[in-house]
């Protein structure tokens, strides 16, 4: 860790900086053990009992396809609520976007609260956010919408603020200078700037909140979660099989019908 001085073959004399990789690694494996003893990780327990999952695995194939009737409407409304949610929220994501940038709006305390709207609502877990739409809106997929809703703001409306503030504003400021108003200006140079970046993030949140909402259910907010949660009480692992493999094809086909017009944005 002390510096150390070498001496070139010209004769000319370096000075080698001191290395503070022994140090980071001794506090990485400090943190490591205190992560170990507060979370109680047992690789003992992890290696005798970790075959079990293979072994509830093996009991979800083959699949039971006369189970297949009651995962159509589970799996519809789970759609639904990840696509209205998703849909909703993204439209309601540009103005919040819009309020918090620095370099459309110069009012710096209006900016920096819409970005801490934003991060507040980016830190409250979507299941949490799920758990209390069913204490306000009650059991069902309004709950699951809201949720997603509230989530899909804060996503996408964070990264499409900090787009719009990497901008090159030279445009917006000539169109300014021209006559145009100030919201004219924003729809012919920042808009046409960040709409395929807008609508690809928007998509590739659709498709994670199609993953989210289907265990939303867990908490009472509609879709697949509820039917998962209660075969997985009953133990009928064959059901079980059946929902997930449901679950992993739709989201296998909406992710490739996503991916292609993400693609095509680019």
């Amino acid at each position: 860790m002390r510096k150390k001085t070498i001496t070139l073959p010209n004769g000319k004399q370096v000075v080698q900086k001191a290395s503070y990789t022994p140090l980071i690694v001794l506090l990485v494996l400090i943190f490591m053990y205190i992560s170990i003893q507060v979370t109680q990780f047992n690789f003992t327990q992890l290696i005798t009992r970790g075959d079990q999952f293979f072994v509830m695995l093996k009991a979800m194939f083959p699949p039971k396809m006369d189970f297949l009737d009651k995962v159509w409407v589970p799996l519809f409304d789970t759609i639904k609520m990840s696509l209205l949610g998703s849909l909703i929220g993204a439209l309601l994501a540009v103005p919040f976007a819009i309020l918090a940038s620095n370099n459309i709006v110069k009012n710096r305390f209006v900016s920096s609260l819409f970005k801490l709207i934003l991060s507040f609502l980016r830190t409250l877990p979507t299941i949490v956010i799920a758990l209390i739409a069913t204490f306000v809106f009650g059991l069902g997929t309004m709950a699951g919408t809201v949720a997603i809703f509230i989530f899909t703001i804060s996503y996408v409306g964070k990264l499409t603020y900090e787009q719009i503030e990497s901008l090159d504003m030279s445009t917006f400021e000539a169109l300014e200078s021209m006559g145009l108003t100030r919201l004219q200006a924003f729809r012919y140079s920042v808009i046409p700037a960040i709409l395929p970046s807008y609508l690809s993030t928007s998509l590739f949140n659709f498709e994670g909140n199609l993953r989210y909402a289907s265990i939303l259910g867990y908490v009472g907010a509609g879709g697949l979660g509820i039917l998962l949660n209660e075969q997985l009480g009953w133990r009928d692992y064959g059901n079980v099989g059946t929902i997930l493999v449901v679950l992993v094809i739709t989201v296998g086909i909406i992710e490739t019908i996503s991916e292609y017009f993400r693609k095509k944005l680019q």
